[in-house]
């Protein structure tokens, strides 16, 4: 007969002291803290391409945009993520005055990793979508040109698929547009 502990789930707050102390990021879903794999190289262009191109058309406007470093929360579910870039327009809101929470993401790119792909398109989506805030959702792949841009449309998402280096996509919630051939930009595919 084996024996087997009980799991300790922690309570946000737990997870938060621990997070904002630890050497390496971990994301937070059902009290567990979750370890966030190392990043590959196609993995890191690619998020990089997408920030400085956002940065750029963004640098004079309201908006603001994050690379892989800004935790956001999901309240419904008590989810803390760490989205590839994410942007937020209008007044950032926070869940406290560490301001390292966002709770009002506008657009969230997640780039696609053997190891997550499956969560990011499916359980973390689901979690995501209710984020009233937010307006897109980018999965983009990083051994293939295969980028997917879901658009909340009254209460719907709707899905399109560039596969192309000559698309353009065009993130309307935040007035910018992303050419595919510099999201791919130096990666060998």
């Amino acid at each position: 007969m084996t024996i087997r502990a009980a799991k300790t789930l922690l309570t946000p707050e737990e997870y938060l002291l621990k997070e904002r102390e630890a050497e390496f990021k971990s994301e937070f879903r059902d009290g567990q803290i979750i370890a966030m794999p190392g990043a590959s190289r196609h993995h890191c262009l690619i998020s990089g391409n997408i920030f400085v191109e956002l940065h750029i058309q963004l640098k004079d406007g309201h908006c603001e945009v994050y690379m892989n470093d800004m935790r956001v929360k999901i309240p419904t579910r008590g989810i803390y993520t760490y989205p590839d870039v994410v942007v937020v327009c209008d007044e950032p809101l926070f869940e406290d005055d560490h301001f390292d929470n966002l709770l009002n993401p506008t657009v969230i790119v997640e780039v696609l990793s053997p190891s997550t792909e499956d969560y990011d398109r499916n359980e973390k989506f689901s979690s995501y979508q209710t984020i009233e805030s937010l307006q897109e959702y980018i999965l983009v792949a990083q051994d293939d040109v295969h980028v997917e841009q879901h658009v909340r449309k009254n209460g719907k998402w709707d899905l399109t698929i560039f596969s192309s280096l000559n698309d353009l996509l065009q993130l309307g919630s935040i007035a910018c547009q992303l050419a595919i051939k510099a999201i791919y930009e130096k990666v060998k595919l």
